[in-house]
């Protein structure tokens, strides 16, 4: 995973994100981007609300806003030992500023990118940011790492994949190749009345992990009156591992929305770096 992209915000908690995808970058000798992420509206919408808000101040925000998520990143690689892009390749970082408002950008910007590293929401996140994650889980093509809150000492030494039998697994599992080859230990979890679809068996994937070289270990455990979600998150804690890779939205995303579900209970709840794919 040589290109990582991190939408950015002038909030606290980029800083465990950048820290994320900073560790990431030197496991893989990675180029980091940074884009500004703002949710403002297009320029003729606040003409036409000229009366009640200038598009002068209008400007004026988003330039602020995109200047001081620009400070943000720049000091925070500099700081991190992060050199500035140049001719050479490998660990390096760069900043895009010409992009446009809205969610959207992180699905169209980041089908360029290996990667894209973006905060986990939690039951407080905004609208537009939980909009923002599903335009990169679902227009983009690309996986989507989700920093913690606390960002991780290690990233991707000790990976857990969640089996459930999805393509949407299948997909996740792919995209995490380069991580799991460079992992020292990789466990492949499933949870006894958990899958939510029929497929492939655990010792089949291990079996497949096995022939890329990957000398992955399976794991089966029971819910135990918890849900899927948090049997997995318990699981991956117990064994101390730095990422999970998981299938996004394995189920209908309306039916998610509405009951719950492994995904966005994992989403809003991981304590580790999440790998997510749909």
């Amino acid at each position: 995973m040589k290109t990582i992209l991190v939408p950015t915000q002038n909030i606290p908690a980029m800083n465990s994100t950048l820290e994320t995808a900073v560790l990431l970058a030197k496991r893989t000798g990675a180029y980091v981007e940074g884009i500004p992420l703002w949710f403002g509206v297009p320029e003729f919408v606040v003409a036409e609300l000229a009366s009640t808000f200038s598009i002068e101040i209008y400007r004026a925000r988003r330039e602020e806003g995109t200047a001081g998520a620009r400070k943000l990143f720049e000091t925070f690689m500099q700081e991190h030992g992060v050199a500035a892009r140049s001719t050479a390749e490998g660990l390096a970082y760069g900043w895009f500023a010409e992009v446009p408002p809205g969610e959207g950008l992180v699905g169209s910007l980041g089908r360029a990118f290996d990667v894209i590293v973006m905060s986990r929401p939690d039951a407080d996140t905004v609208a537009p940011y939980n909009r923002a994650i599903e335009s990169g889980l679902f227009e983009s093509g690309r996986p989507v790492l989700l920093a913690p809150p606390t960002a991780p000492k290690r990233i991707a030494t000790n990976i857990m994949v969640h089996w459930n039998g999805s393509t949407e697994q299948a997909r996740a599992n792919a995209f995490a190749m380069p991580l799991l080859q460079l992992a020292e230990r990789v466990t492949v979890l499933t949870v006894i009345d958990g899958q939510d679809v029929p497929g492939p068996s655990a010792d089949q994937v291990r079996n497949q992990l096995r022939y890329n070289g990957i000398a992955a270990q399976l794991k089966s455990i029971e819910r135990e009156g918890r849900s899927t979600g948090e049997a997995v998150l318990a699981a991956a804690k117990d064994e101390g591992c730095d990422l999970l890779i998981k299938g996004a939205f394995t189920r209908n995303r309306l039916r998610q929305t509405i009951f719950g579900g492994a995904t966005s209970h994992i989403m809003q709840h991981a304590e580790l770096p999440l790998f997510m794919a749909h």
